[in-house]
């Protein structure tokens, strides 16, 4: 992973070159709709007020764990002992894009879900909350899944949750899947597994679905996968929020267009 300093000096210039958050020059419908229904209208879906208060909750919970970091480590290093503090403070999604995702499901309205990326299972139940049909979500980490088991559980939020290693867990759940409408990849920072997912994951996707990925500027891996995904003949349309990507598939983009948008 890129060290702080350079991670700011990166996002600084993502500040200072990315085009208005607002949609203002906008000329794709499509994403001009995005940028206003989905970045920006807060008030339209609301907000999952009893994932905050989970998230708040999880925040103060010493409870250890033992953790098997089956991907490229976390920003805390890979410690086999973490607390559910720590965990809701390090590899949670900020609510900001927690709350994103969500508005993201309710715009769009996916059927099928796959979330690479359980962890405590606050990002998950913002997917559950947004109405999907169904939310597939896998951890590596056995600990890890029983505690988002029991979250997701108290919330009332029905995901299908899988345990073990993605590498064997996601092509036996693909497998059983006809399409993918929607996924979020979190929770392998490295080059080959991020191209290996998204492969696997094409193979399912459709004209309107849509694949997010997690921290695409977080290393130089991850920015060599984001631009050869970004390359891909199959991709008709990228969103670059820096630290979320936006994969979309869609005809309407006869060429070829790739946004980087301040959020």
């Amino acid at each position: 992973m890129y060290s702080a300093p350079i991670l700011a000096v990166k996002y600084l210039r993502y500040y200072l070159t990315a085009m208005n958050g607002k949609g203002h020059g906008m000329h794709s419908p499509f994403i001009y709709s995005f940028i206003r229904n989905v970045l920006n209208d807060y008030s339209r879906y609301g907000v999952p007020a009893e994932v905050e208060h989970l998230r708040y909750q999880l925040r103060s919970d010493r409870t250890e764990l033992t953790v098997e970091d089956l991907g490229a480590g976390s920003r805390t290093g890979a410690a086999k002992q973490r607390t559910v503090a720590q965990l809701a403070r390090t590899a949670v999604k900020p609510c900001k894009y927690g709350q994103l995702l969500y508005r993201l499901v309710r715009h769009y309205r996916p059927a099928t879900i796959v979330e690479l990326g359980t962890s405590l299972g606050v990002t998950t139940a913002y997917l559950v909350k947004g109405g999907a049909s169904t939310v597939h979500s896998i951890e590596g980490s056995s600990e890890i899944h029983q505690v988002a088991r029991r979250n997701l559980e108290a919330l009332g939020a029905r995901a299908q949750l899988h345990q073990g290693n993605f590498d064997t867990v996601l092509p036996a759940l693909l497998s059983r899947l006809e399409q993918v409408d929607l996924a979020f990849v979190d929770g392998n920072h490295r080059y080959e597994p991020t191209i290996r997912y998204f492969t696997q994951l094409l193979e399912h996707c459709g004209n309107d679905s849509i694949l997010v990925f997690d921290d695409i500027h977080w290393s130089a891996d991850m920015e060599r996968a984001w631009a050869e995904i970004k390359a891909h003949p199959r991709v008709r349309c990228t969103v670059d929020l820096f630290f979320l990507g936006f994969v979309f598939f869609r005809d309407e983009f006869k060429v070829p267009r790739h946004f980087s948008i301040r959020y």
